[in-house]
């Protein structure tokens, strides 16, 4: 019963949060550039229903217009991330040999690096920005989808169907996209969806620290780290913008935690 509550919240939210990115520019009740200086680090009132910042900007319009920045890079990140990774693995198990062992020994270096860590790293060489903060945490949840879809593909590349469409004369891009992607989809469908929420954070992290998206532009991190630096005056910000990150990882995780048991046989049994 627990269960079922959580995963009900985690889509009605995600459902409401979807609406509050796609219809930014119509619910924002304020510009969230806008500064009022005669407002600043207010409290919530009828005029700015979750206070100001430091600066005087609506906090309630700053958090719905970093919602779109977050969603943006937390779903356009893994989906790159899963292009490439996928791509690599099913090639490594698919061909094994020097191939393999390449793209094994490149997968092993990269997970030894936290992915945090990764993306400071890549975002400290290419400068912050959208655009570099977006190949940075793709790049770090690569190695994540190479390891997992090479798994998957050395399974499945033992399965007797796919002996039968090389008997049969079917080429190997033809093999590999029909019979080996469709049957490992399952598991990298649900890491797809577990890796959104981890991208969100890390998107936070990374404007957390200076490395992301860049003043005046809103970000739940950077919203958080002008909360933090004016805690004692106007702490707001960093709460809700804190809370938004929050409920989102949660309901993406418990997400795919749902799809990881609505896809496995067994468990759904159970």
């Amino acid at each position: 019963m627990l269960d079922r509550f959580f995963i009900r919240f985690s889509l009605v939210f995600l459902g409401a949060l979807a609406c509050v990115v796609v219809f930014a520019d119509v619910i924002q009740p304020h510009d969230p550039l806008a500064q009022d200086f005669l407002n600043r680090s207010a409290g919530p009132s009828a005029e700015y229903w979750l206070g100001t910042d430091t600066l005087g900007r609506d906090v309630l319009s700053r958090i719905i217009e970093g919602a779109r920045l977050s969603m943006i890079i937390g779903i356009a990140s893994p989906l790159i991330a899963a292009v490439i990774g996928i791509s690599m693995g099913t090639t490594a198990a698919y061909f094994g040999g020097w191939v393999e062992r390449v793209i094994t020994r490149v997968t092993d270096m990269m997970m030894s690096f936290d992915p945090l860590l990764l993306g400071v790293l890549i975002v400290a060489l290419l400068g912050p920005g959208l655009q570099n903060l977006a190949v940075a945490i793709a790049f770090a949840l690569v190695p994540s989808f190479i390891r997992l879809s090479r798994g998957s593909t050395l399974a499945v590349r033992q399965e007797a169907y796919v002996d039968a469409a090389i008997a049969m004369g079917r080429n190997t891009t033809g093999t590999i996209l029909r019979h080996v992607l469709p049957n490992i989809s399952g598991p990298l469908i649900v890491m797809t969806t577990i890796w959104v929420g981890t991208a969100i954070r890390l998107e936070a992290t990374l404007s957390f620290i200076g490395l992301g998206a860049q003043p005046p532009m809103p970000s739940w991190g950077n919203i958080v780290r002008e909360g933090v630096s004016d805690i004692f005056g106007s702490p707001l910000p960093a709460l809700f913008a804190g809370l938004a990150i929050t409920l989102t990882v949660l309901s993406f995780n418990v997400l795919g935690d749902a799809l990881r048991d609505w896809l496995d046989p067994e468990r759904r049994n159970q």
